[in-house]
């Protein structure tokens, strides 16, 4: 029998109740690991975030419970829990079982709100090993819970209630998620993140975890222009008090807050309904578009420069920071993920806001305007040189038989979805990598030194620096205009250095050349960092390869202490070929870390910390986070 006659309605499943979400459930939270984790927490306190926005809210606490589980509370109206109309069953119940069920698609009840499709709450429910959820409503506390995304017993009245709200405590499924282990760092980078974009709500995280309980308190009356403020915490602003403008239009509101530095970077986020767009969308090109115009006009009009000066987007916005937080109805996101804003009135909106809020700021403060434009008319002379240096990178290859660096050790192989390269620290490393390496599909560039640090330097000098040079010829995707992401050599780009102090250094300079000028790379994950070994332990004619303190005490425990000879490597040049292929580069024995993006702010802020001009904050940043440092994330 043929497959098309065995293919009938039997085939055909219905996926009842919350099963879909439990067979699928990255269709829903974007993926399973640590990223999907978090978005649990998210989508919980999302729901507060709407009841703060329509009014009914000031205070969300969140908590880490010492069993894995989290507490969302609230101080809203709480979920309804009388029977649903149409499903004779309690609210509640239809809210955290079905989805697209919820009050979000009546414009009524929350004129403005992220979550648009429902499928919030349900979908923790369905991907927890349990939930219990407490309404305050009515004068009454409510209670029901559920197992797996399936009520144990109806909604049930336990007591009397002063006030209002919702409590929601659940637990990840370890069915579900690679990771159930919830990051405190990750979730106050989001929540503090919702306080400075909605002022007046105060936001609480705790950690009952650790023996220390952990606090933390959100509040910006600033909103965000105290989000600027923080962002350049670490920077030097070249007028104290950021520029601010607001607008409501037809049920929209914008807010955009800008301040200028003295550094060479870009800073500026987009946000709809409190979800950062990273992709941007019509606000961002409407602010982009009326900056640009703006600042010509200004330099036109009061003869700033010489001759016919035309400055250029990137121009006027190197060492700019500025949020745009957009709030609106009816929000239409390009993408499942939401990180484009594609609603055609907001370009003209913000356009105008920002055509006649910075017009007058640049006419009342003269001596702020000319010294931003000033910096802005050096960048643009920096970013003339910096492309006559390209050029002639350009023309020079031409007249070369090869156009790779010639330190680079490149592999056979052509297709880049099978290549990988190692940026390895130092020659005496990079010729055992060379000798140790698979030929067919490792390459090997080594680095001889610090390469520059790019945040205290303009492209034009950092195209100078032979290192760097010979990182971006060797990846192929060139950098600046010329950027091309499709043109990677190599889908894996792993960066190993020693486990040393030094090596951090130069692990994170090359981190932060990826972050400014090739974040592309990082965002299709293709930048990974190696995990060399520590410990070499031997034990008769047995040995064992350790990777930090912690994993050489447990080993150690484990074999006995006796007759056992411990090599602690200093670098990766003490280590044969052999030993550095199979502790580090062989792919079916190695440790890799992706390095991924998950908070552009938070990582924006540590990049800051580390590479800037200001000692003390980072002084401060290494002595807190010492003890954590094999397990830093970037």
């Amino acid at each position: 029998m043929s497959d098309r006659e065995e293919y009938d309605a039997t085939h055909i499943q219905v996926l009842e109740g919350l099963e879909a979400v439990r067979k699928r459930p990255s269709m829903y939270i974007g993926s399973v690991d640590g990223r999907g984790l978090h978005h649990l927490v998210y989508e919980v306190v999302d729901n507060s975030i709407d009841e703060a926005l329509a009014g009914y809210c000031d205070f969300i606490d969140v908590s880490i419970n010492d069993d894995g589980s989290v507490t969302v509370k609230d101080n809203g109206r709480g979920i309804p829990v009388e029977p649903h109309p149409k499903y004779k069953k309690s609210a509640l119940e239809v809210v955290m079982t079905i989805l697209h069920a919820g009050g979000k698609f009546d414009k009524s009840n929350y004129k403005v709100s992220g979550g648009l499709h429902g499928v919030g709450v349900s979908v923790v429910n369905g991907l927890s090993e349990w939930t219990e959820i407490e309404i305050q409503r009515n004068g009454k506390t409510y209670y029901q819970r559920y197992e797996r995304g399936v009520p144990t017993d109806d909604v049930l009245e336990i007591g009397k209630a002063e006030g209002t709200g919702t409590k929601c405590t659940f637990k990840p499924d370890n069915d579900i998620f690679e990771t159930t282990e919830f990051k405190y760092d990750t979730l106050i980078s989001r929540l503090r993140e919702l306080a400075f974009l909605n002022t007046g709500i105060r936001i609480s995280i705790t950690d009952a975890r650790t023996g220390e309980e952990q606090k933390d308190v959100f509040e910006y009356e600033g909103g965000i222009v105290s989000f600027v403020e923080y962002l350049n915490t670490n920077r030097n602003a070249l007028h104290q008090i950021p520029i601010y403008f607001n607008r409501e239009k037809d049920g929209t509101m914008v807010e955009i807050a800008i301040q200028y530095t003295d550094s060479y970077g870009e800073y500026v986020y987009s946000f709809a309904n409190n979800i950062n767009t990273h992709e941007g969308g019509t606000h961002l090109v409407g602010f982009k578009t009326a900056l640009t115009r703006v600042a010509n006009d200004y330099v036109r009009k009061n003869n700033i420069g010489k001759g016919d000066v035309r400055l250029s987007g990137d121009d006027i916005r190197e060492g700019l920071t500025a949020i745009i937080s957009v709030k609106l109805a009816e929000p239409q996101f390009e993408g499942q993920t939401k990180t484009k804003l594609g609603n055609s009135e907001l370009k003209g909106i913000v356009d105008s806001l920002v055509t006649d809020g910075l017009s007058e700021f640049l006419e009342e403060n003269p001596k702020i305007a000319t010294t931003i434009l000033q910096k802005a008319l050096d960048a643009k002379r920096a970013r003339e040189a910096a492309k006559k240096a390209r050029e002639l990178t350009r023309r020079k290859s031409a007249l070369e038989v090869s156009t790779l660096p010639g330190k680079l050790a490149d592999c056979s192989e052509k297709d880049p979805s099978q290549c990988e390269v190692y940026l390895v620290e130092g020659d005496s490393a990079g010729g055992s990598a060379k000798m140790g390496r698979d030929r067919r599909f490792q390459a090997i560039l080594p680095f001889r030194g610090k390469i520059i640090n790019v945040e205290k330097a303009r492209l034009s000098k950092i195209l100078n620096n032979k290192e760097v040079l010979s990182l971006i010829t060797a990846i192929g995707t060139g950098i600046g205009d010329d950027y091309n992401i499709e043109k990677a050599r190599y889908h894996k780009v792993i960066i190993m250095t020693d486990a040393d102090v030094d090596g951090a250094h130069i692990r994170t300079l090359i981190l932060t050349f990826f972050f400014r000028y090739m974040n592309p790379l990082i965002d299709a994950g293709y930048v990974y960092i190696a995990q060399p070994p520590l410990y070499l332990i031997k034990k008769g004619k047995k040995q064992y390869y350790t990777y930090s303190d912690r994993e050489l005490k447990i080993k150690l425990n484990e074999i006995g202490e006796k007759g056992v000879s411990i090599q602690r490597y200093k670098g990766l040049g003490e280590m044969n070929p052999d030993q550095l292929w199979e502790t580090t580069m062989n792919p079916d024995s190695r440790t890799i870390l992706q390095v991924t993006m998950e908070d552009a702010v938070a990582a924006e802020e540590m990049f800051t910390v580390l590479m800037g001009d200001d000692v003390e904050p980072r002084r401060k940043f290494i002595q807190t986070h010492a003890k954590d440092v094999m397990n830093l994330d970037v």
